[in-house]
Order: structure tokens, then C-alpha cells, then sequence
């Protein structure tokens, strides 16, 4: 039985009659999928995965958000910063597409050997100086070199960059970055031969209405030796290890450090309004509670303790007598 032709198949060979003689293989060809083809440029070869890519973004955009909380408590203003892009590139790309003077910062990341750099826009970096300095927060129209005071306080600023980089990084390893020098001029700076791969993570800074991009070149030389533990599954597990006493002890060490009003209540009275607009300096008002009664103690709007009214010196005080526990009566 001869096989039936579907009306796509008839419109296609008289479109073929129309058009000319075809040949059998163009025919053929014709009807094989498209073979997919992906580009690889040896000059540029990937050393990094899409799993460990993926890794090292995640982990970033946490350091972005520990660096925002830093610059808007020390700076006094809002700052927003997210991971805007993760890509391998060679070094020598990475030099050249930084602008001439910038800041870049040079620093080890030991254990690990070699070093790796933290540009920083210049806009942000006179941003920054102006808020310390008690200014406004605005970069000049004309980037300058830094003087020799403005580079002591960046450098300052760098190292607690640096040691949030690597609270973002012990989950994979326990870094100990370390500033080595800064310069301006990208020409003049060769941590590793211009071929070399490189990861190189930016941020989007925004300071208030101005923006400009931080970012992080780490060769892959420096980080060979952990490529194994940049995986999802190595960071995730790490992050979700049981909590040490040491981690404990610092965050006790914070909260402690936290301000709290604190207000002894010696007694309540109601009285009325017309009372209230009759009142004259020498009236005394009757509280609800004794001589003898303890005073409630509040700790911000809640009962905490219980104590005696007194005098230290000259100055009234309260003497704790108990503490409320949770679940107590007189606990609200």
C-alpha cells in the first residue's frame, strides 16, 4: 500500500516544482533537526562550573547584604547593595575595563595562596570619606588621587570590608584576608599573567541617589584548591552546621550592647478630669499601692523585676527584690 501524502507534503513539492528541481539529499537534509553547536574559545577556557558559578554568587549576595547593614549603621544613611552580575573573564579583561584612577585593593586571602583585588568606583569610595567626614555624602565632579589622610581612613574602611568577606566565606573556608597595598592605576597592577581566568563579582552600590559598581576579582589559581567545596550542596550544609559556643558567646556579646529604657511604676490612681484641671502644686494624689507594697520594674513596656523604692546619694533608685519569670501571674 502506497503511502499517503499529507497536505504539507504536496504544498512542499509543488512549491519544489515552482521553484526548480530539488535534489534527493537537500530534500533529506532538509528534514534532519538542526545539529546544536556551542562555541568554545580556547583563548578563554571555563574553569568554573555553572554549579560552582552558582555557588559563588550565593554566597556573595550574603556578603552583600552583611556589607549594606555595615555601611548604613557606620555611614548613618541607607545603603543598598546586591550582586549585579557573576562571570569568568581573563585578567587582562577584567584591567581593562576599569576605568583610570580607580581605587583597587589588593589583598591576600590566606590560607590561600596569591591575591586577589576589590575594586572599588572612585564615586563611591569620596561618597563614603564625605559621610565620615561629617559631609552630606557627595563624590567631587573631578576624581582625584586620594591625600595621604583620606587613604589611612580608606584603608580602615577596606579591613572591615575584608572581615566581613570572610565571615560570608567560613562556611567554605576560614579566610584570613589581609589589605596588601592600594592603587590607582589598574596598568600598574599584575597579580596573576593577563591570560589567567578570573571570577569577577560585582555589586550594584547605592548610596543614596547615587549608584556605582564594587567589584571582586578572584583568580581561579587562588581558589583551585577548594573548587571541591564550591558546590550547593558543601554551602548549604555548611551553613546549616550546629551552632558553636563561640558563635553563642558573640552574639550574647552584641545583644548585650543593645540600649533599654527601663521604668519603676510606684503606684496607679484614677481620678477624674475635672479633678485633673483643679490641680494645684501641694495636692497629693493617693497611689493604689502600700508603703510596704513592692514596685513593678518594666522593661520596656513589660514586667521584669519587682524592687524597693530608695536613695543612692542623691539620686532616687530602685533595689531589685525578685525577678518575674514567663508564666508568672504578675507577669503581662
Amino acid at each position: 500500500m502506497s503511502e499517503i501524502l499529507s497536505q504539507d507534503e504536496i504544498d512542499a513539492l509543488l512549491s519544489a516544482l515552482t521553484a526548480g528541481p530539488i535534489k534527493a539529499e537537500q530534500a533529506k537534509k532538509a528534514d534532519e533537526p538542526p545539529k546544536k553547536v556551542r562555541v568554545y574559545d580556547f583563548r578563554r577556557p571555563s574553569k568554573f562550573s555553572k554549579e560552582q558559578i552558582h555557588t559563588i554568587q550565593a554566597i556573595h549576595e550574603n556578603y552583600a547584604r552583611l556589607l549594606a547593614t555595615y555601611f548604613s549603621a557606620h555611614l548613618r544613611t541607607v545603603v543598598q547593595i546586591t550582586v549585579h552580575s557573576v562571570e569568568q573573564l581573563t585578567y587582562d579583561e577584567f584591567i581593562r575595563s576599569l576605568s583610570n584612577p580607580t581605587i583597587i585593593n589588593i589583598f591576600q586571602m590566606d590560607p590561600l595562596e596569591g591575591n586577589a583585588i576589590l575594586e572599588i568606583n572612585p564615586s563611591i569610595v569620596f561618597i563614603i570619606i564625605d559621610r565620615l567626614f561629617g559631609g552630606p555624602g557627595q563624590a567631587p565632579e573631578n576624581i582625584r588621587d586620594l591625600t595621604d589622610i583620606e587613604r589611612v581612613v580608606v584603608e580602615k574602611v577596606v579591613a572591615r570590608v575584608l572581615e566581613i568577606l570572610r565571615e560570608a566565606w567560613e562556611s567554605i573556608i576560614q579566610l584570613r584576608p589581609k589589605l596588601d597595598m592600594i592603587e590607582t592605576n589598574p596598568l600598574f597592577t599584575q597579580i596573576v599573567s593577563p591570560s589567567e581566568m578570573v571570577v569577577l563579582i560585582s555589586f550594584r552600590t547605592q548610596f543614596g541617589e547615587n549608584e556605582g559598581l564594587i567589584n571582586l576579582c578572584i583568580p581561579y589559581i587562588v581558589v583551585e584548591p577548594i573548587m571541591s567545596k564550591l558546590s550547593a550542596h558543601y554551602w548549604f550544609a555548611g551553613t546549616a552546621k550546629e551552632t558553636t559556643q563561640e558563635n553563642i558567646y558573640r552574639i550574647t556579646k552584641q545583644i548585650q550592647k543593645a540600649n533599654l529604657h527601663i521604668s519603676a511604676v510606684l503606684g496607679k490612681a484614677t481620678i477624674r478630669v475635672g479633678e485633673l484641671l483643679e490641680l494645684q502644686a501641694g495636692d497629693v494624689i493617693m497611689l493604689d499601692n502600700k508603703v510596704t507594697d513592692p514596685v513593678e520594674v518594666l522593661v520596656g513596656s513589660k514586667k521584669k523585676f519587682l524592687g524597693r523604692p530608695g536613695i543612692v546619694g542623691s539620686k532616687l533608685a530602685v533595689q531589685i527584690t525578685s525577678v518575674i519569670k514567663e508564666g508568672d501571674d504578675n507577669n503581662e
